[in-house]
């Protein structure tokens, strides 16, 4: 580490002078290259060929009627980035708060919702926690083991059942074709110096292995992130595990097996109670297993049971090294059945889930709960023009009893290219634990509280194919017992003296509108530039809370959604080899000032290694995404990966 830094000094010494013009040309060139190679950043005229996930009926994106975002591996590849979540935080729709760099720790909303009540897979295994939504990020995957991943936007508890009430993020792995490994690292720094007179820096390296054969795929992955940080307390630590295999036994059936585990420590200066936890840290350790098979029971009737489980120890110390320890285990056993059939009308899904989550907690007590959920749903045939789908989710939950989310969606082909779809749905999140049971002088829990419900229709109309595409649309949203943690403040002289606590809202309604357009065409194979392309989104939100005294109280939550977000992205290839892209995102929040973040990539690639340059946040802006934590300013990465 120390040693490169020394390199990264040097070179800092010796462009002093032109320091500024480097930053330029990185920043306008860099973003461009590596995404040459894909479609545009958000749409593509090949993801038309890209089969939407979903784990009953499975469909190719342009035969959808949701509004499903697909990111490509080369497209990611294409990033200034070094984690899943700074991928998302270019999706428009996504509000991505970070507690700082490489995926330490951030929380995902969706179109304006909280992070709890968003929904996170890992190949259609559901990672909600049931203690807090702030660690469904924390997950036994490095950056290069994803393949590619779908955001799925809207109420979808007929897709995916309960907590997927704003939509909901499949990250699928790659796996893998032929045997071999790989190797990489990369490392950086701010080139500014911390309280004890060093540069602040990080470093990172992975490896992966996978073997093929006789009708087998194996892949294990390990990969281990370290910085001193970027402020006072920031520095971090963290490696994972990742194994995943693939066995068929014949071609009617496949075995599938996914094992991992992640260690994420880390400084949390300022994370959930500043300033009074300037000293705090936290470790975080997740081991998630799955087992599932794929079974051609007919040739119209395909099986696949699957059983996961996921553990997850939480140790947060409000002051090191050991003062107001908080320290949660919490496990989830959860187990379903899926099925498809395929008839001459059209193909049916049914099947049944059962979820058991416990948690054992120093502060949140000792609780259990069960879940059992019934779904089905019909896909028509499609023909030239019309299809739809329809379906709903029947689910026990044995604190609240029973609830029937129905969903259906509609598409129209005006011709080949160009489709108008809309879609209904409904969908509900469980309070965590969190929410329930937390007690401390700045918080208090709610054992009364209620689950959230939401109702969510969009209409729309969108383009795939083509050098040019784009798409559009627009939805309302209208949740029910909205959570929210809110101080009452009628006739209270100092807010702070009274703790948040979370309360169900009457209603939270949310109109929307978003907007992508792209375009990338090829160039002379042989010229100086190879291609080129643009890609822009857009995404406008409209809040409006009712209930009774809202006027009168503090949310913590509800007024901090994105107002305007716009992203922006350029990429080019040159000589064949050369990859250089350049990326920009604008936010501005109901209740913050608005910041512009601009990323940058340049790269040098050969069939089997690749070299880059990274620049983040070129313009050094200070900004927070999440509670008091400002996020980095300008940070440069060099980065490179061998196949062997």
């Amino acid at each position: 580490m120390r040693s490169f830094l020394a390199i990264i000094v040097k070179m800092r010494i010796a462009v002093s002078n032109n320091k500024i013009l480097v930053f330029l040309f990185l920043g306008l060139c860099s973003r461009a290259a590596a995404q040459q190679r894909t479609d545009t950043t958000l749409i593509s005229h090949h993801l038309d060929e890209v089969i939407v996930q979903e784990n009953r009926l499975a469909a190719p994106l342009k035969a959808g009627n949701r509004n499903v975002t697909i990111i490509s591996r080369k497209q990611i590849d294409a990033m200034a980035v070094s984690s899943v979540t700074e991928v998302l935080a270019y999706v428009p729709g996504l509000d991505v708060r970070q507690r700082g760099p490489g995926g330490i720790q951030a929380d995902i909303g969706i179109d304006g919702g909280t992070f709890d009540q968003t929904l996170v897979l890992l190949n259609g295994i559901k990672i909600t926690d049931p203690q807090t939504g702030h660690n469904i990020m924390n997950l036994p995957i490095s950056l290069s083991d994803v393949d590619h991943i779908e955001v799925l936007r809207g109420a979808a508890a007929r897709i995916y059942g309960i907590n997927a009430l704003n939509g909901a993020i499949n990250i699928i792995t790659r796996k893998a074709t032929e045997s071999g490994v790989m190797v990489n690292g990369s490392g950086g720094s701010s080139f500014k110096k911390n309280e004890k007179g060093n540069l602040y820096g990080a470093y990172g390296i992975g490896a992966t292995g996978s073997l093929v054969k006789d009708g087998s795929s194996q892949l294990l992955s390990l990969g281990r992130n370290e910085g001193n940080g970027y402020r006072y307390n920031t520095a971090y630590d963290n490696y994972r595990a990742f194994y995943q295999a693939a066995f068929n036994r014949d071609s009617l059936h496949q075995y599938n097996v996914l094992a991992g585990f992640v260690n994420n420590k880390y400084g949390a200066n300022g994370f959930y109670a500043p300033p009074g936890d300037k000293e705090s840290e936290e470790t975080v350790k997740t081991f998630l297993a799955a087992v599932s098979n794929t079974s051609k029971i007919t040739p119209a009737w395909v099986m696949t049971p699957r059983i996961s489980y996921r553990y997850t120890k939480d140790d947060y110390i409000y002051i090191k090294p050991d003062q107001f320890r908080n320290l949660h285990n919490t496990q989830v056993l959860d187990a379903e059945l899926n099925n498809s059939f395929a008839t001459s009308i059209g193909s049916f899904g049914a099947g049944v889930e059962a979820r058991y989550e416990h948690i054992k907690s120093s502060n949140l007590g000792n609780h259990d709960r069960t879940n059992l959920g019934l779904f089905g749903e019909y896909k028509s045939i499609a023909d030239r023009r019309f299809n739809f789908t329809l379906g709903g989710y029947l689910n026990y939950n044995s604190f609240y009893g029973w609830q029937f989310f129905p969903g259906a969606d509609v598409g129209f082909n005006i011709t080949p290219d160009l489709k108008l779809f809309a879609n209904v749905g409904t969908a509900q999140r469980l309070p965590t634990y969190t929410d329930l049971y937390y007690k401390s002088r700045a918080i208090v829990g709610n054992d009364k509280l209620g689950p959230e419900k939401a109702v969510y229709a969009e209409a729309g109309i969108r383009k795939f194919s083509g050098k040019f595409s784009f798409a559009g649309s627009a939805f309302y949203r209208q949740i029910t017992d909205f959570i929210d943690y809110v101080k009452d403040t009628a006739g209270v002289k100092d807010p702070n003296s009274i703790p948040w606590q979370p309360q169900n809202f009457h209603r939270a309604d949310m109109k929307g509108l978003t907007f992508n357009a792209g375009y990338s065409t090829a160039l002379q194979p042989n010229g100086i530039f190879n291609s080129v392309g643009v890609n822009a989104g857009y995404n406008y939100l409209s809040p409006e809370f009712k209930g009774d005294g809202i006027t009168t109280k503090m949310s913590r939550y509800v007024i901090e959604s994105l107002r305007h977000q716009f992203t922006a992205n350029v990429r080019t290839q040159l000589l064949q080899h050369f990859s250089i892209s350049a990326a920009a995102r604008y936010c501005m929040r109901i209740n913050y000032k608005d910041y512009t973040v601009i990323d940058a990539r340049i790269a040098y690639r050969r069939s089997r290694y690749q070299i880059y340059a990274d620049a983040n946040n070129l313009l050094d802006v200070t900004y927070i995404e999440a509670s008091a934590v400002p996020m980095p300013g300008r940070w440069v990465t060099l980065g490179a990966s061998v196949k062997l």
